[in-house]
């Protein structure tokens, strides 16, 4: 028998499928080599592919006794390289085999070869050089697949400009395209500046996608949305993706459940986020992490604790995500004796080293509950070099409690390792401004100056009627402008009834004190609860999210505007939820 036997060939081939062990795909490989089935491109590529699976080296055994193997083999061993499970291992493994293509002068790359190479760089600077090879084999008549390719490597290196760009460049994007657009919004933030418009130009872009009648979402768009909305606080979105799912029985997996937990969460809906968790009809510990870490933001440290040790009797081994969020959620209250002994339990209990973030979560935990002094010790403890995260949190915990001492120490670090983060410098600043060594104020305000740093403007998001509207700062650039300023008078006169008085310590010190209390009316979350107040219907509550930490006097204000105006506030700033109603806070004060 021969090759040109069609009915022997397809039996052969048949075998070659079902192969599952290294012994029956020699067998099979044998009998091809006597039938001339190695002379045929097709047959080859389908014996590389599947010995790939079962033995890489058999297969570049093969490979390499092919006398001129063609760009369709090349490609199929590189393509099956790279998508093996030692993927890390084997990448120097597919960049050599490119490189013998670039040598054979009888074979050029085609589009098939660099979407696998794309997936593989190991670094920026790679991908630059694979573009440009791109550019110089294939010049721009290259298909969608190495458009998406692109498009997927630029957005994995943060270039989510370069990303839209590519996106916009073809002409009818398909389903898979628009989830690679849409998931590079989601994972391509570099920065928390950036979360806020990153997510809005996810949802313009869902909004176009639905203008594509051929093109319908699927798990993997709706996590991208629903994610979006996590990071807005866009409720109204975000149900509406959930009734999608709903509506065109979409399978409610892990992914699809644990993306709805976290947007509930992150909207204020801890009720609809735990009904998510309670339907879900099996859980992996991501669906956990997210639930434990909704529980946590919201002030219910003691539910985040029962939750993570019912997930041990499901025989979920935690993660280190989970250590986290729940030494998060002990930190948000207090907790501190059973934060201790989820830290202690990494190493005692699971036999795994603590790593950077856990250490941070201890920082943090010694240090919201006044134990300044232990936090620095175990600091100067770690077996590794603390990071500004790290420091930062201590810095925060000298302020809060007025440990100047510790407080300039952490800064010292700050400045080394992050010299132009306002943040830290503010944090100072503050703590000076509090015991009134103004003096120090301003020497810290100089040195802000000297290094050409600007503290970071703070912005609110609030929904209202499905619409999301940002504030800034003094912001007048709203429609509803004269109305918004309008009603932040008004509020301020009851709040005066009220007996309330602004907390001015930590407002500039060069402006005199009338100064300093509309400075503080006109916080962007103040802007906000105004425009909500005047906008919005008056028994629906108002949800606002705000890129910095609320300050101490807008805490208070906002307790007594829930009370004299009868509305539910729920506010997300840079570091836990805040639900006021009737004049009081879930935070206790204690944030």
């Amino acid at each position: 028998m021969n090759s040109s036997n069609p009915i022997f060939n397809h039996i052969t081939l048949n075998y070659l499928s079902k192969c599952q062990t290294l012994s029956s795909l020699k067998q099979v490989h044998a009998q091809m080599v006597t039938t001339g089935l190695t002379h045929h491109t097709y047959p080859l590529s389908k014996l590389l592919y599947l010995s790939s699976t079962l033995a890489l080296p058999h297969s570049l055994t093969i490979f390499n006794q092919i006398p001129n193997p063609t760009i369709f083999l090349y490609n199929t061993l590189i393509s099956s390289v790279i998508s093996s499970t030692n993927r890390k291992c084997e990448t120097h493994l597919a960049f050599s085999l490119y490189e013998r293509v670039l040598w054979d002068k009888k074979i050029r790359p085609n589009s098939h070869t660099y979407p696998s190479l794309f997936k593989a760089c190991g670094s920026h600077l790679h991908g630059l050089a694979l573009h440009a090879h791109v550019l110089k084999f294939l010049g721009l008549a290259y298909d969608d697949f190495v458009q998406t390719s692109l498009l997927n490597f630029y957005a994995k290196y943060g270039n989510l400009g370069v990303a839209r760009y590519l996106f916009d460049q073809i002409r009818n994007p398909d389903l898979a395209t628009w989830n690679s657009m849409l998931s590079a919004y989601g994972s391509g933030v570099t920065s928390e500046e950036e979360d806020t418009s990153v997510s809005m130009e996810a949802l313009c872009l869902f909004t176009e996608m639905q203008k594509n009648p051929l093109v319908k979402p699927n798990e993997v768009t709706l996590v991208a949305l629903v994610s979006a909305c996590a990071n807005l606080g866009a409720l109204c979105q975000g149900i509406w993706a959930h009734v999608y799912v709903l509506k065109y029985n979409i399978k409610l997996n892990y992914y699809v459940g644990t993306a709805l937990i976290d947007m509930y969460s992150k909207c204020g809906c801890l009720d609809l986020a735990y009904q998510v968790f309670d339907g879900l009809p099996e859980r992996d510990i991501l669906c956990y992490n997210a639930m434990i870490g909704g529980f946590g933001i919201h002030g219910y440290g003691h539910k985040a604790l029962k939750l993570f040790e019912k997930m041990k009797f499901q025989s979920l081994v935690p993660d280190d995500v989970t250590f986290v969020v729940t030494m998060c959620a002990c930190s948000h209250v207090g907790l501190v004796d059973e934060g201790c002994k989820v830290f202690e339990s990494i190493n005692e209990i699971y036999g795994k080293e603590p790593k950077l973030e856990h250490y941070g979560c201890l920082i943090d935990l010694l240090g919201r509950a006044g134990r300044v002094q232990e936090a620095e010790e175990k600091l100067k403890g770690m077996p590794m070099k603390p990071n500004a995260i790290l420091w930062r949190s201590l810095l925060g915990a000298a302020r809060v409690h007025g440990d100047l001492q510790v407080g300039e120490i952490a800064l010292q670090h700050l400045l080394e390792l992050e010299p132009e983060t306002s943040g830290n410098y503010v944090l100072l600043s503050n703590m000076y401004a509090s015991i009134n060594r103004w003096e120090d104020v301003k020497r810290v305000r100089k040195l802000m100056k000297d290094h050409g740093i600007n503290k970071m403007p703070g912005s609110s998001l609030v929904e209202v009627n499905g619409a999301m509207h940002q504030f800034l700062i003094g912001d007048k650039t709203h429609p509803w402008s004269k109305r918004i300023y309008s009603k932040l008078e008004e509020v301020g006169k009851r709040l005066q009834q009220y007996g309330h008085k602004p907390r001015t310590k930590e407002v500039l010190f060069d402006i005199d004190e009338e100064e300093k209390e509309d400075a503080l009316t006109y916080h962007s979350e103040r802007l906000a609860i105004a425009f909500a107040l005047v906008a919005s219907d008056s028994t629906a509550p108002i949800r606002i999210i705000k890129n910095l930490r609320v300050c101490s006097d807008c805490h208070e204000s906002t307790k007594l505007i829930s009370m004299i105006y009868g509305r539910d506030i729920i506010v997300r700033d840079r570091i836990r939820f805040h639900h006021f109603k009737n004049g009081t806070c879930s935070c206790r004060d204690y944030w």
